[in-house]
């Protein structure tokens, strides 16, 4: 299959067909989103921003990548604006954006649902459940410490 065959497959599969310029508020267009999406770090950070917010440190522990690269990457989300961002305490804190285009929400379904049948994916989001369960039932799930850190040796 050529890629115009590959293009056609994935507007198909992910129901892009019906979606107008009229529809991209911001100017999120399709060139933007697929912009964003053409890099696989990108898309793993998309993924588990899907399964909720979250701060640095957390997607940098999840993916095994240096801050100043996942930092880079979430301000390329940032100024096109897929992730807000909030501040809590020393954290900034991730999520995507509230009320996404209807293109946006389209392509992240199809990447959540692409994401399921991918090993490292599946590997990033076991990782990401496994950190949540860690963290302190009274500190924000994004910036908790894990239990055993807080603990000290005596």
């Amino acid at each position: 299959m050529g890629f115009s065959g590959q293009v056609h497959a994935i507007v198909t599969i992910c129901g892009l067909w019906n979606i107008t310029p009229a529809e991209y508020p911001g100017g999120m267009d399709l060139a933007v989103i697929y912009a964003c999406f053409s890099d696989r770090t990108r898309l793993r950070i998309l993924n588990l921003l899907g399964q909720g917010p979250l701060c640095v440190c957390h997607v940098q522990d999840v993916l095994g990548e240096s801050q100043v690269k996942i930092s880079k990457h979430l301000g390329y989300f940032k100024t096109r604006g897929l992730v807000g961002v909030t501040r809590e305490a020393n954290w900034r804190i991730y999520r995507l954006v509230g009320k996404p285009s209807k293109a946006l929400a389209a392509n992240l379904a199809c990447l959540r649902s692409c994401a399921a049948d991918d090993k490292i994916f599946r590997r990033d989001s076991e990782r990401l459940r496994a950190r949540r369960r860690g963290f302190d039932a009274n500190a924000p799930k994004c910036c908790a410490l894990p239990r055993a850190a807080k603990t000290k040796a005596r």
